[in-house]
């Protein structure tokens, strides 16, 4: 070969879009994957925190609709006694107990009438 026919360094450079990127280059790729994959990692905690949440919520909820369910009687069940019941009385008419004794007497009356309605209302509830 002669010396003038020696080889042009021009002929080796790549043209731009065919160049491979530089060492910078990939260290701005490598930094904004990990940036996108921190910013990601922290989105999904987010949804999983609020996905657990829910879960827990929607647990309570059904555990309050059971326990409210099982309370529930359906009210053609209830029988309830018809009880006498008595002409009402203008305030200013009934009599004044005598003594304390009287007092505590009627008390007792009213109380286990009450006791009586409860207990055909719910026998089971004992």
């Amino acid at each position: 070969m002669a010396a003038g026919e020696r080889d042009d360094t021009s002929e080796w450079v790549l043209p731009p879009e065919a160049r491979p990127a530089t060492l910078a280059q990939l260290e701005q790729r490598i930094e904004y994957a990990v940036a996108v994959a921190r910013a990601s990692e922290a989105a999904a905690l987010e949804i999983g925190a609020a996905a657990i949440d829910a879960a827990e919520q929607a647990r309570r909820a059904a555990e309050l609709a059971a326990r409210a369910s099982a309370g529930a009687v359906p009210a053609a069940a209830i029988e309830v006694p018809a009880e006498p019941t008595e002409p009402a009385e203008p305030a200013d008419s009934r009599p004044e107990p005598e003594s304390a004794y009287d007092s505590f007497r009627h008390f007792l009356e009213r109380a286990d009438r009450i006791s009586a309605r409860l207990e055909a209302i719910a026998p089971s509830a004992r």
